[in-house]
């Protein structure tokens, strides 16, 4: 048989079939009342499930009105700005709430020293998968490797497919533990397959943190101060969990009710992470503020920052898709408590860094892009955690192929939870409805078509 090949010209043909019978008239889904993207008309999400394990509060209901509050999250109960402040000094903030989210309760020592143990000992890899899993198959996109890392650890695990909450238990400590080391060897591969640098991996150190030993894994030289830790501790924890109805952990619930193995339900979480109107944001803003910094001449002037915001809201600067990154949020309005929380902790670090006059923009474009926006569109928005967590990690010397795995290395934590949950309670597959609306055809002899 000849081999053919998909030209370009035949791709672009079919292309165009399929923007065409794709077109759906956009007045059927007011006629039959569908919740495009899962959202109602006010703006709030459709209620499809119960969780207890984080809520995320940003308005009340009143004489059936939807009143904006400032924004709360708490996880298993717990507002974060408490955990925060409980947590103040601890190397291993980011554990303690695992273990919460995963258990619903504050560790006592006993159990936190025990649980801590067993997270240091399951990161190192299996024998072999370091060389085999992501050496040999280096990837350009760390989120891509993470998936398939953690695709392919199945194929390392007794029992794989055993879904008994005890076994899951194990499945998911594990996998916490070692996405970390899959993302830092997955990002020391593509920096020397693909980048030309020196090949480094360092071996995971028990005593540390989940932070300390990620910053220890990626960086050469091994050094980080403590301050850097512990932001990166902090930027762990406000990521864990945000409610059972973000992309991702939607995503968890869907893939874990059918039935299958974790591995794959973790692996759909990464993929749903991955795409960029969810966890690629604080990418987008970096490189919006990058261009900020270029366009600006006076740092110090308001009045010159709010017209260049106002240009890219106009589509006539940076990406030209009207969108200010690290503003608005699908649920919180007045204000993101993560934000709010980073915040403080960017000052700190921008001042051990010399990062001040970067800082001070960042925080002119919390409070003036709000202004710029209400302007045109009469919406009151807040800044959201993405608006400071690239300018963080970016401080932190993070390169930004990183900066979507670690929002997966803290996420796991919730998903994880979430998953126990499903498997618990819910025992229906997930199967919402799509109304058809194409017209009857008949069926058309080959020989007879057109």
């Amino acid at each position: 048989m000849k081999k053919t090949h998909l030209t370009k010209e035949y791709i672009d043909h079919l292309s165009e079939k399929v923007q065409d019978f794709s077109q759906i008239d956009a007045s059927l889904y007011q006629k039959y009342d569908v919740k495009r993207g899962l959202r109602n008309a006010n703006g709030t999400g459709v209620l499809v499930g119960l969780t207890t394990v984080g809520n995320v509060t940003s308005y009340i209901i009143e004489n059936d009105e939807k009143i904006a509050i400032p924004g709360r999250l708490s996880y298993r109960g717990i507002e974060i700005r408490e955990i925060i402040a409980g947590l103040k000094g601890k190397s291993k903030g980011f554990e303690e709430v695992i273990f919460l989210l995963l258990f619903s309760k504050l560790p006592n020592q006993e159990e936190f020293k025990t649980f801590c143990d067993n997270i240091a000992s399951y990161r190192e890899l299996p024998f072999g998968f370091t060389e085999d899993m992501i050496l040999k198959a280096p990837s350009k996109d760390i989120m891509n490797k993470l998936a398939r890392g953690v695709l392919a650890l199945y194929s390392y695990d007794a029992t794989p497919d055993d879904t008994a909450i005890t076994n899951v238990i194990r499945q998911i400590i594990q996998l916490i533990a070692r996405l970390s080391t899959i993302a830092a060897y997955g990002y020391q591969a593509k920096k020397h397959y693909y980048d030309g640098d020196s090949l480094v991996l360092h071996q995971s150190v028990p005593e540390y943190s989940i932070a300390e030993n990620f910053l220890h894994l990626i960086r050469n030289d091994n050094h980080f101060t403590p301050l850097e830790a512990e932001i990166l501790d902090l930027m762990l924890i406000l990521h864990a969990e945000h409610g059972g109805g973000n992309n991702s952990t939607f995503t968890t619930h869907v893939v874990t009710s059918s039935g299958t193995d974790v591995y794959s339900a973790i692996a759909a979480a990464i993929g749903s992470l991955k795409g960029p109107r969810h966890g690629g944001a604080n990418i987008k803003v970096v490189e919006m503020m990058e261009s900020l910094f270029q366009n600006v001449k006076n740092w110090d002037s308001d009045e010159e920052i709010m017209d260049y915001l106002a240009k890219i809201l106009d589509k006539k600067a940076y990406d030209k898709s009207g969108l200010i990154y690290g503003m608005g949020h699908a649920v919180y309005t007045i204000s993101d408590p993560r934000a709010e929380l980073l915040r403080e902790k960017a000052r700190e670090l921008a001042e051990e860094k010399g990062a001040m006059a970067q800082f001070k923009v960042y925080e002119a474009v919390e409070r003036l892009a709000p202004i710029v926006i209400n302007r045109k569109t009469n919406k009151i928005i807040c800044a959201n955690v993405d608006l400071y967590s690239g300018f963080v990690y970016q401080m932190l010397d993070i390169p930004k192929e990183l900066f979507t795995p670690l929002f997966a290395i803290s996420r796991i934590a919730g998903w994880g939870a979430h998953i126990l949950e499903e498997i618990s309670m819910n025992k229906k597959i997930m199967r919402p409805a799509y109304k058809c609306v194409s017209k009857d055809a008949p069926y058309i002899p080959l020989e007879e078509r057109e």
